[in-house]
C-alpha cells in the first residue's frame, strides 16, 4: 500500500512516468528461460552457430549481404523478437559465413523511440550470447559534434555517454539474472581495444585512413534530432557523435561477456538541418567501405572453435 501510494504521488507530480509498454517491465526483468527458448528455436532453425554479431543501423543493412550459405529469418516469426519499424530497417536476423566465421546479422535494430523497452530493444543481445556468439559489432548513424568529423566519415567508438542509463533507464535495471553477468558490471573498456586497433590498421590498407578517427558516442533518447543548444552542450561534455541507439546494445553485452566493437557512420553535422532520408542516402553512399572494413576485421578475428552453444 505505502509503495503503491508512493507511485501514485509521484506520477501526479510528474517525476515519475512510464508508458504503458514499459510498465510491464518497470520492476521486472525478463526470465533467463524466456531468452533459451529463442535461443533454442533459433538453433532448431539453422545449423550456422554463430561467433559473431552484427548490429546493423540506419542505412547499414547491406552488411548482411556478405554473408554466404544464408538463413534468413523475418523477426516476426522469431519467438519473443520485438518488431523494428523504422525506415531503413528491414527486420530480418541473417545467419551465415563470412571469411570461416559464422556470423548472424541484425537487418534492423529495436529502439526506445518506437516504445519498446529496454529489456526489449536489448533482447537480442542476450540472445545472441546463448547462441554462442562471442563478439559483438555494432553499427550506428550519427550526427557529427567533432569539428575533425564530417558526413561521410567513420568513427570507432571508444567509449560512449548512455544518457538514458545516467536518469535510470537501464536495460540491467530490475532482478540480476547471474547466469548472465554481475549486478554492477564495469562499463570501462567496453570497446575493445585491441579490435580497435586492428581496425584502425585495415583502413590504412584500404587506404580510406583519412575517414576514420576514435571519438566517443553519446546515446539520447530521441525521436527528434538534437537542438542547436543541445548540441553545444553534448560537445562541451566532450562528446564527439550522437545517435539514439547502440548504448544499451553494448551494456547487455558488457554485462554478459562479449567482446564489443562499434563503430558510427557519420551522417550529418549535427547543427546543420537534417532528415532520416539524408542518413539513409550516406549509408548507402559508405555500403561498400564499411563492408570492406567490417569483413576484414572479422576475417582477422580470434575467435575460440567451438561452435556449441555457450552453457550459461
Amino acid at each position: 500500500m505505502v509503495l503503491a501510494a508512493y507511485i501514485t504521488d509521484k506520477i501526479n507530480t510528474g517525476l515519475l512516468f512510464f508508458t504503458p509498454q514499459h510498465s510491464s517491465s518497470f520492476f521486472f526483468s525478463r526470465s533467463h528461460d524466456e531468452y533459451q527458448k529463442t535461443a533454442d528455436w533459433l538453433m532448431s532453425q539453422t545449423r550456422h552457430r554463430p561467433q559473431v554479431a552484427i548490429i546493423c543501423g540506419s542505412g547499414l543493412g547491406m552488411l548482411a549481404d556478405t554473408l554466404k550459405c544464408q538463413d534468413t529469418f523475418a523477426y516476426a516469426d522469431i519467438p519473443g523478437f520485438p518488431q523494428s519499424t523504422v525506415q531503413g530497417h528491414a527486420g530480418r536476423l541473417v545467419f551465415g559465413e563470412l571469411k570461416g566465421k559464422s556470423c548472424v546479422c541484425m537487418q534492423g535494430r529495436f529502439h526506445m523511440y518506437e516504445g519498446h523497452s529496454l529489456l526489449k530493444t536489448t533482447f537480442p543481445v542476450r540472445v545472441f550470447k546463448l547462441l554462442g556468439v562471442e563478439t559483438l559489432i555494432v553499427t550506428n548513424a550519427a550526427g557529427s559534434l567533432a569539428d575533425g568529423l564530417k558526413p561521410g566519415d567513420i568513427m570507432i567508438i571508444k567509449d560512449h555517454v548512455n544518457f538514458p542509463g545516467l536518469v535510470g533507464l537501464n536495460p540491467l535495471s530490475g532482478p540480476n539474472d547471474d547466469k548472465f553477468g554481475p549486478r554492477f558490471p564495469a562499463m570501462s573498456g567496453c570497446y575493445d581495444k585491441g579490435l580497435r586497433c586492428q581496425a584502425m590498421e585495415i583502413a590504412k590498407e584500404l587506404g580510406v585512413a583519412g575517414l576514420m578517427q576514435e571519438g566517443v558516442y553519446a546515446m539520447v533518447g530521441g525521436p527528434n534530432f538534437e537542438s542547436i543548444a543541445e548540441a553545444r552542450l553534448l560537445h562541451r561534455l566532450g562528446v564527439d557523435a550522437v545517435g539514439m541507439s547502440t548504448a544499451p546494445e553494448v551494456v547487455v553485452a558488457t554485462h554478459c561477456g562479449l567482446r564489443v566493437f562499434g563503430l558510427s557512420l557519420i551522417t550529418n553535422k549535427d547543427t546543420d538541418s537534417v532528415n532520416h532520408e539524408g542518413v539513409l542516402e550516406v549509408g548507402r553512399l559508405r555500403s561498400k567501405t564499411v563492408q570492406q572494413l567490417v569483413t576484414e576485421l572479422i576475417s582477422r578475428m580470434e575467435i575460440n572453435n567451438n561452435n556449441t552453444t555457450n552453457a550459461v
